[in-house]
């Protein structure tokens, strides 16, 4: 993986476990956020899927499409795309139906001084969505930010752990899980709500915000001690597959890769393999946002790509200074300030 074209192929690689699946599956697949950090990927990975499949699906994207040229790489790939702002009543009115919804849409960063816009966009739009495609599966990301800190020592929160969101952020994702919950109930609407952290590729993610700042000479704080990664396009697959699993009352599911990872180990080892010096910062605190994640790998599997390999291509991606997104995960705060 030494070019963007190359990650996008590994990221967008389907296994044959979800080639089975999606055989199985009627019906079109809508992607609703499509545009955003994940949304790309898991299009190009279902696409492939679907034409190893050989069902004939549509594959229908939705977003605003703010990156340049997206729009037209993912038409040019196969995918249906529509342009819109599904905020707007009727944008969302006028999207074509389908059977099958993954709901990718949020809003973390800015939350600090714009809590309104954030709760329209993680609470009021879900219920808008939910309304607007009554019936339909439905698959919508949500986040281990719903839960507590809690003890390293713990073995992470499992789905039944009561949620205690800190900070306004994971607030309105829960209420994005109510709201969601809510209309699925009332309307018979079968839904699987995916609780993810930490979702990782070479652009983006805690081993990129880590190796950034090695590389940089930047201190590395390590009070946030510990953390879940997964490698993304585990997360595209699972996200996909879920549609399987969705039912009313929610099929809830974490989200992240069996290991508990150390935010001090990850840092030396990549500055061992950037030929960097780490500087740490802060005392490791006897708490973190964990998940445990042991229903999702008993159903679906171990991500097919482990925490060492993803340590040695993040290191070798961001030392070669090849392209990031830009957008750190904010994983440091213990305050729920984004």
């Amino acid at each position: 993986m030494r070019t963007v074209a190359e990650l996008e192929e590994r990221l967008s690689r389907p296994r044959d476990v979800l080639v089975d699946d999606l055989r199985k599956l009627d019906g079109d697949i809508l992607v609703l956020g499509a545009g955003g950090k994940l949304g790309p990927s898991l299009v190009r990975l279902a696409l492939r899927g679907v034409a190893a499949a050989g069902t004939g699906a549509r594959v229908i994207t939705v977003s605003r499409f703010s990156e340049p040229g997206l729009a037209d790489a993912l038409r040019a790939e196969g995918a249906e795309v529509v342009e819109a702002d599904i905020s707007d009543d009727a944008a969302l009115a006028a999207l074509p139906d389908a059977a099958n919804v993954l709901f990718l849409v949020g809003a973390k960063f800015g939350t600090s001084g714009r809590e309104h816009a954030t709760w329209a966009t993680n609470a009021y739009l879900p219920g808008r969505v939910a309304q607007r495609f009554a019936g339909s599966r439905i698959v919508a990301l949500s986040t281990g930010n719903v839960y507590p800190l809690v003890p390293v020592t713990s073995g992470g929160c499992v789905e039944q752990t009561p949620v205690e969101p800190v900070g306004e952020y994971a607030m309105s994702c829960l209420g994005r899980e109510r709201v969601l919950t809510h209309f699925s109930l009332r309307d018979d609407t079968p839904l699987a709500l995916i609780r993810l952290n930490y979702a990782v590729e070479m652009r983006y993610g805690v081993l990129v915000d880590v190796a950034a700042a090695v590389l940089a000479g930047q201190p590395v704080d390590v009070t946030m001690g510990h953390a879940n990664i997964v490698w993304q396009g585990y997360a595209n697959e699972v996200t996909l597959r879920a549609l399987h699993h969705t039912r009313t009352p929610p099929f809830v599911l974490n989200l992240t890769g069996p290991e508990l990872v150390s935010i001090r180990q990850i840092a030396t080892a990549l500055a061992a393999r950037m030929g960097r010096e780490a500087h740490l910062t802060g005392t490791e605190a006897p708490t973190a946002l964990l998940s445990n994640a042991q229903l999702c790998h008993r159903l679906f599997g171990y991500p097919d790509v482990p925490v060492a390999e993803l340590i040695d291509l993040t290191a070798e991606w961001v030392a070669d200074g090849r392209p990031l997104l830009g957008k750190p995960t904010g994983f440091q705060r213990r305050d729920g300030n984004f």
